[in-house]
Order: C-alpha cells, then sequence, then structure tokens
C-alpha cells in the first residue's frame, strides 16, 4: 500500500474504543473498554502525523518513543513496536488503560490543536496486549554487577524502578506488603478498569525477563527496617505509595456503613469481595450509597458500589438503590479523568455538586441512617487555583443514605519510616526528596518517589518518579558516587 499523504492523514477520524454496553456491564465487573481490532489499531495509527518535534513525547512522564512505535505498529512490525514501546515503558498494558493521557501525550499532539488528537493511549494498550500474549522478552538484561538494590513496595513506582535497575544488570528485589504483588493496581483499581491478569502478566515479564525477585507479607517497618535493609543492600527504593485514608473532620464518622475508599476497593479488588457466594470476604453496599469525593477513586467506588447494588437485586429479586458521588465543587472542577466521569454517568451514578457533609446520622444500633449536607457556591481560586466552594448559609438538608464511602485522598504508611530517622518527612507524612529529579533522600542510599513523596498522584507520574531514581541508583552504583 503506498505512503499516504499528510491531507489523507487528516482525514481519517478519529477511531473509537468498543466498549461494552451501559445496561449490561453495570451486572459485571469485567472490563469495560473492550480495545482496539488490529483493523483499528492501525487504523488510528495511520493519524498520526510523524512530526519532526513530536511534543507528544514531551508530555509523557516516562518519556515513551510514541512517533516510533505508532510508525512501526500502523506498518505492522509488531516486535518493533513493543520493542519501542518498552525502551521507556515497562508496564504499557497498564499503562494504556489507567493514565490520563488526555492531559499528558494526547494534550500535547498537534492534532488536538484543531482537532482530536491520536488515541495514544488506545494504541500503547493494543502494543502492550500483543505482548502479552506472545510473551516475548524485547529487551535483554545487562550482565550482572553483583550490586543489590530492595525496592519497597510493587506499585507503579516500584516495579518501574526495579525493571530498569534489573535492565542494568543489578539484582532487584522487591518487598511487599501483603501476599500479592501489584500494589495500587492490584488493590485499588477495579477488574472493570484493569483486569488483574494483565497486571499478573506485567510483573511476570519483570520477573522472568529481568530475574526480579519479589518477597510478599514483608512490612518494611515490622518484618525489616529500612537500616537493616541497608546492611543488606547496595541501594534502597522506596515506593510504598499513600495507602492512608483522609477523612472529614464531622459528627458521625464512626458509625457502621461509613469506610474509607481504601478499604472498599480493597476488599472488592484483592479480596474479590463481589463474589460473596464463593468468597468469605463479601463486601456489601447498602440501598443509598453516597461517595464523597469526585477523583478517579471516587468515581471507581461509585461504579463498585453500582454493580454491588445490582449484583445484589439479582439475586434476591429486589429493586437496585442508588449510588450519588457528593461534590462540595462543580462538574468543571472534578479531577477524576472524563471518561471515568462519563463512564460512571452512562451507569446510572448519580452527582451531586456543590454540596458538601457537614454531619453522618445513625440509628440506635449505631448503623448509617442519613447524612446531614449543606450547599456549596464557588468564591474565588484558592492554592489549587480551583474556586474555593464556600457553604451557604441556612442551606442544609438532608440525604437519605445508609453507606458513605470517603473517597478524599490518601497519605504515607507511617510504619515504614520506624527506626528512619535520618528519613525527612513533610507536614503531610510524604518524604522530602532532597533532589525532586532524582529522589534522593536526606537517608544515605535511600531514594524515594511516587505517591510517598508527591502525595495521591497518576500511575504515571509514579513510573516517571521510578524510573528517574532507577537512573540516578544505576549511575550512583556503576560510578561509586559521592552522596
Amino acid at each position: 500500500m503506498s505512503e499516504l499523504t499528510q491531507l489523507e492523514r487528516l482525514q481519517i477520524p478519529r477511531q473509537e474504543m468498543p466498549t461494552q454496553d451501559p445496561m449490561e456491564r453495570g451486572r459485571n465487573f469485567d472490563e469495560v473498554a473492550l480495545g482496539f481490532t488490529k483493523q483499528l489499531a492501525i487504523q488510528e495509527a495511520s493519524r498520526c502525523l510523524q512530526c519532526e518535534r513530536p511534543h507528544c513525547i514531551e508530555g509523557c512522564p516516562v518519556g515513551v518513543l510514541i512517533p516510533q512505535f505508532i510508525k512501526a505498529l500502523r506498518e505492522e512490525r509488531m516486535a518493533d513496536a513493543v520493542r519501542l514501546m518498552k525502551v521507556k515503558n515497562g508496564l504499557p498494558a497498564i499503562c494504556g488503560r489507567v493514565c490520563p493521557q488526555e492531559t499528558q501525550c494526547e494534550a500535547q499532539c498537534v492534532l488536538g490543536k484543531k482537532g482530536r488528537p491520536v488515541a495514544i493511549g488506545r494504541l500503547e494498550r493494543f502494543v502492550g496486549d500483543y505482548e502479552l500474549k506472545g510473551r516475548t522478552c524485547p529487551l535483554e538484561p545487562a550482565p550482572l554487577t553483583g550490586k543489590k538494590v530492595a525496592i519497597v513496595g510493587s506499585g507503579p513506582a516500584g516495579l518501574t524502578c526495579a525493571v530498569d535497575v534489573g535492565r542494568a544488570g543489578h539484582k532487584a528485589v522487591i518487598y511487599e506488603s501483603l501476599h500479592t504483588p501489584g500494589g495500587v493496581l492490584i488493590y485499588g483499581i477495579p477488574e472493570f478498569r484493569l483486569p488483574k491478569g494483565v497486571v499478573r502478566g506485567e510483573i511476570e515479564y519483570a520477573m522472568e525477563c529481568l530475574g526480579i525477585e519479589i518477597r510478599t507479607d514483608h512490612i518494611i517497618g515490622r518484618t525489616l527496617t529500612l537500616k537493616e535493609l541497608l546492611e543488606e543492600y547496595d541501594a534502597v527504593f522506596v515506593g510504598s505509595g499513600a495507602g492512608l485514608p483522609s477523612f472529614l473532620r464531622i459528627p458521625g464518622i464512626n458509625y457502621s456503613g461509613v469506610m474509607s475508599a481504601n478499604e472498599f476497593l480493597t476488599r472488592v479488588n484483592l479480596m474479590k469481595g463481589y463474589l460473596f457466594p464463593d468468597y468469605d470476604t463479601p463486601v456489601k453496599v447498602g440501598k443509598m450509597v453516597a461517595v464523597v469525593g469526585a477523583g478517579n477513586v471516587a468515581m471507581d467506588s461509585a461504579r463498585c458500589s453500582l454493580r454491588l447494588q445490582k449484583l445484589h437485586a439479582q439475586e434476591t429479586g429486589e429493586e437496585p438503590g442508588e449510588v450519588h458521588i457528593v461534590y462540595r465543587r462543580s462538574a468543571a472542577e472534578v479531577p477524576a479523568r472524563a471518561e471515568e466521569v462519563h463512564h460512571a454517568q452512562e451507569e446510572g451514578v448519580i452527582f451531586d455538586f456543590l454540596t458538601n457533609p457537614v454531619e453522618i446520622m445513625g440509628d440506635e444500633k449505631g448503623n448509617v441512617c442519613g447524612m446531614r449536607c449543606i450547599r456549596m457556591e464557588l468564591g474565588e481560586p484558592d492554592e489549587s487555583g480551583r474556586r474555593r466552594p464556600i457553604p451557604i448559609p441556612g442551606s442544609e438538608f438532608e440525604m437519605d443514605v445508609d453507606t458513605v464511602i470517603m473517597a478524599l485522598g490518601t497519605s504515607p504508611n507511617p510504619l515504614v519510616f520506624i527506626d528512619a530517622e535520618e528519613l525527612e518527612r513533610s507536614k503531610r507524612g510524604t518524604v522530602v526528596a532532597k533532589d525532586r529529579v532524582t529522589g534522593r533522600t536526606t537517608m544515605e542510599r535511600v531514594w524515594a518517589g511516587g505517591d510517598v513523596v508527591t502525595g495521591a498522584a497518576t500511575v504515571v507520574s509514579a513510573m516517571g518518579a521510578g524510573k528517574r531514581a532507577a537512573a540516578d541508583i544505576n549511575s550512583y552504583l556503576e560510578n561509586g558516587g559521592e552522596w
């Protein structure tokens, strides 16, 4: 087939992602986005203009070679597409599903200036899924150096750091507190958005191709301390995330039926709590659920709640209830990805904007039976750049709810830092990186990156931090650099 002209490429419409029907997917935990077929992927890849200065790469926190892998894909050189992808990104099947491409690489795409950008994330997912099916090892590790690096946490920051350290020939050993590796990728993101088989496949690649070892059920700060790790390893990377939930300081927060999004999603995702006939750790929600917050975690919690209601109704013959997102700002300030908000609305989640809880009410048995809220209005922008929500006097009202899920952000678990006095931390409990680029901390031979440094952020930003830290660790170990 002859090469298309730039004009012909501009005339190709952006290919839409096939998805499950909203009515059907609300009753299951199967993946919502079904992925591109090969034909759709090649058609979408054909839209790329192969810019001389590809701004899309500038928008990617890990610097994926975007035009190169897309060119290989559209020419059906799949082995090259995988190899080019994995030069920078060891977890493409994951990133293609959960990264906010619309505000990163795709936001910089030239086509997006006057139309719709190339669907880079969906093409990344296609290449990642292709590689998982083929189980190839496109990048071989360097010869073993004899150096050892301990990685605390097996989430996106830890996995990425381990992959890049392993490629350099150093022995990487990951310590994970839970019984299953993957961190937030496993316990935090629902199956319908990120299938756990995909996460396991990416982790198996790291273990099989690069010799990375993962030790589960190891709580750093309890099983071992950072100082004890430094006795055995040449360097330590802390990528333990931010798993300590935040709650509103309002009356009634301790009633039965109030839970954090972390607890709820962990029980649903890691413990398979939605399979209540078959598992010993069921999780159920009431007929009227309020999810407080409007980030991606809130969307995940609301969509899981809705599915649990419908599965329960299917078993009992009862009518399913309602799930509300309660958010103190307007729709314009919602921090969640637009795609996740759209899917939640399609599935029937109700959005209550400019609404803030002031009290959770309980019955005589201590169970949630309602939530008192107040209407808000937007004032001047605050330090985040968003307009500050201000309570409207006299606008209080009650919501009839029996389950409240708090999705209001997280902070690092302080257990990790026991016996690590040299490691400086902020007032929020996050690790202070004395070099924000490399992740070097105030504790010698200890690096940190991801949510443990920044607070809750995106998967790909955590991966970027893990990649930059790995580059500095490799340089330090290879060149005998000073701290």
